[in-house]
């Protein structure tokens, strides 16, 4: 496939007041796309929304539940009424959760599901029938996550939220290929962002662990270029950092070196933690985005 001209198209982003969401608002806007964002914090919505209208393209903002069938039909709904079409979906909404496997309670599991794997197959299966009528670039984009290939310890049960958006990604492509539909997966590592400001905060003082290296940390905005670039030239999997791919297909070939791994980062965490006033083995906290 060819390069794509998104001058004029339609893109749809869930998780759009900060982060991945917001900086990827604001370089499909530079790109000369028109933004639709989606999210549950009004002010920050409405404070990207005249962003993008000062770089000269259309915003429109939506408050969204991702775990709500009628506020996902009511975004698609909007966004066909204002613009007359939906060429990008980028199912981007979620949070972390920082607990222990063994931990990890019932409701907990559940509500980040919810949000990170129901939410997300939610909003697909709403924009593909709008896609096929109107049609346009009809794209589709989930945010997954580096550690969908892996299971870190402590972010177990995220992890596994990660996974499944990579399983239905990996199984959507291949089912709508043949309507001219694409299908991305977006995998980045640790970002600078409220990500882990937030899961810090909501953890009560307990110390959440970085789990990438500090020189391996990206912006929001480094990611939100690589995804831009893919909706120009579409590709099915987007990694902002080519290394950790290489590394992820290694420990995914090997199985040895990837359990050493995970062993030699619960250490970490437990050694940063008996240093500490919180206990990091035993902190259970989530994050919203």
């Amino acid at each position: 496939m060819g390069k794509r001209q998104l001058a004029g198209k339609v893109i749809v982003i869930t998780g759009g007041s900060s982060g991945i969401g917001r900086a990827t608002a604001i370089a499909a806007a530079v790109a000369g796309m028109d933004v639709v964002i989606a999210g549950r914090k009004q002010a920050k919505l409405e404070q990207t929304a005249n962003e993008i209208q000062s770089l000269g393209r259309n915003a429109l903002w939506v408050l969204c539940d991702v775990r709500s069938d009628d506020d996902v039909q009511r975004l698609i709904d909007q966004t066909v009424t204002r613009f007359g079409r939906l060429d990008v979906m980028f199912a981007n909404a979620g949070h972390g959760l920082f607990a222990s496997v063994e931990r990890t309670t019932a409701e907990q599991s559940q509500e980040i599901f919810d949000v990170n794997f129901n939410g997300t197959l939610r909003c697909v299966q709403k924009c593909l029938p709008v896609m096929r009528k109107l049609g346009g670039l009809k794209h589709v984009i989930i945010c997954s996550s580096s550690v969908s290939e892996i299971g870190l310890p402590m972010f177990g049960v995220y992890c596994a939220t990660k996974a499944a958006q990579d399983s239905i990604a990996s199984a959507l492509r291949a089912e709508v290929a043949h309507e001219g539909i694409t299908v991305s997966s977006v995998h980045p590592i640790g970002t600078r962002s409220e990500f882990f400001d937030r899961t810090r905060d909501a953890a009560g003082g307990a110390e959440v662990p970085f789990n990438t290296p500090p020189g391996l940390m990206q912006t929001p905005e480094h990611v939100a270029n690589c995804i831009v670039a893919a909706i120009r030239r579409p590709r099915p999997e987007i990694w902002p950092h080519f290394w950790t791919r290489i590394g992820m297909a290694i420990v995914t070939a090997f199985p040895y070196f990837n359990a050493m791994s995970m062993r030699k980062i619960m250490h970490q965490m437990r050694t940063t933690s008996s240093s500490t006033s919180g206990n990091t083995a035993d902190a259970a906290a989530k994050s919203t985005a």
